[in-house]
């Protein structure tokens, strides 16, 4: 048993003595390790000055509120109608507010993806605030510089909300065209079924008139006009029934109300005027900022690298020297 213990002293006497050795060789060569750590911090003072420095802009958007979509959801309630007066009615504000922005963010994620796809890409980023809700959403684009990357950001986001009111403006008018023709062709039939009965009418009366003349009936052979009927409209006399043709021919067509409610709705939307200037698709949360601190390169964060980097190459090299001076091959 003492042996034993004397073994395992003896190894950790062992131990000690070369970590010791180890500490003293490092310190032996620490200027050999200073100059490493001198290079690799020049190097990396060189990347820094040099390396292309990356900003990065942020903005935060949300869908419009109603004053943004004011004119363009009152042009579809005067081409559509309200949702109260009929089923295919116009959609709710809450609903256009949703919509737009949707068709926004889909606009703003093809660019993105649109940018990335060039020969020198652009980083334009979109994604939301909150991950389970479809808005607000962040939008956030790198450049070179701190004022370049605000500065296109901002003119992306304009970008995008022009080409989306253009696009909601061609819509619109392409609507306006289709209800438009759908009005007059309903104007007209109602027309057209006016004339006809009013000449249905006038037939009626000359047909009256013809059997009354056959009949020699002058003057009116009953006390009650409520009473008269097709069949008994002769009895009026001819006299009476001349009267009431030249009446009925002078006479405007009469039409139902359905038809000057279409005929009010056509005028309201003949007078539409749709300024794609007035429709956004977004609201600013948080404007585009001017960004304080670069992406890349940390200047920090790259000199302690250097500092580790340099001296573990440098511990390597002075180790591994001494490793090779005091190598005795074997027999």
């Amino acid at each position: 048993m003492p042996q034993n213990n004397n073994v395992v002293t003896n190894s950790d006497d062992s131990e000690q003595i070369d970590l010791i050795d180890l500490m003293m060789q490092l310190w032996r060569g620490k200027w050999l390790i200073g100059a490493f750590i001198a290079i690799a911090i020049v190097v990396a003072g060189i990347y820094v000055t040099f390396a292309k420095e990356k900003w990065t802009s942020s903005a935060i958007i949300t869908q419009p509120d109603a004053a943004q979509i004011g004119g363009y959801s009152n042009a579809l309630n005067t081409v559509f109608g309200s949702s109260t007066t009929n089923a295919n009615a116009a959609p709710k504000l809450s609903d256009i507010q949703s919509g737009v922005f949707s068709r926004y963010s889909a606009a703003f994620s093809a660019l993105a993806g649109s940018l990335e796809n060039q020969e020198i890409p652009e980083t334009l980023k979109l994604e939301p605030v909150i991950k389970t809700q479809p808005y607000p959403l962040q939008i956030s684009y790198t450049s070179a510089s701190a004022e370049a990357a605000q500065k296109i950001l901002a003119e992306y986001i304009q970008k995008i909300d022009e080409q989306v009111a253009k696009e909601l403006s061609a819509d619109l008018k392409g609507n306006i065209t289709q209800q438009v023709v759908s009005l007059t062709n309903s104007l007209s039939n109602q027309e057209k079924l006016s004339q006809e009965q009013k000449d249905l009418r006038i037939r009626q009366i000359a047909e009256a008139l013809q059997y009354a003349e056959a009949a020699k009936i002058s003057s009116p052979q009953i006390q009650q006009t409520q009473d008269v009927t097709q069949d008994t409209l002769f009895l009026l006399g001819s006299e009476a029934l001349q009267s009431m043709i030249e009446r009925e021919s002078t006479r405007p067509l009469v039409y139902s109300d359905d038809y000057y409610l279409n005929k009010q709705k056509l005028l309201d939307i003949n007078k539409l005027k749709i300024d794609p200037t007035t429709i956004h698709a977004y609201r600013y949360v948080m404007k585009p900022d001017l960004p304080v601190r670069r992406d890349s390169p940390k200047k920090a964060i790259v000199l302690i690298l250097a500092v580790l980097f340099g001296g573990i190459v440098g511990a390597g090299v002075v180790l591994g020297r001494n490793a090779l001076r005091n190598y005795t091959p074997k027999n």
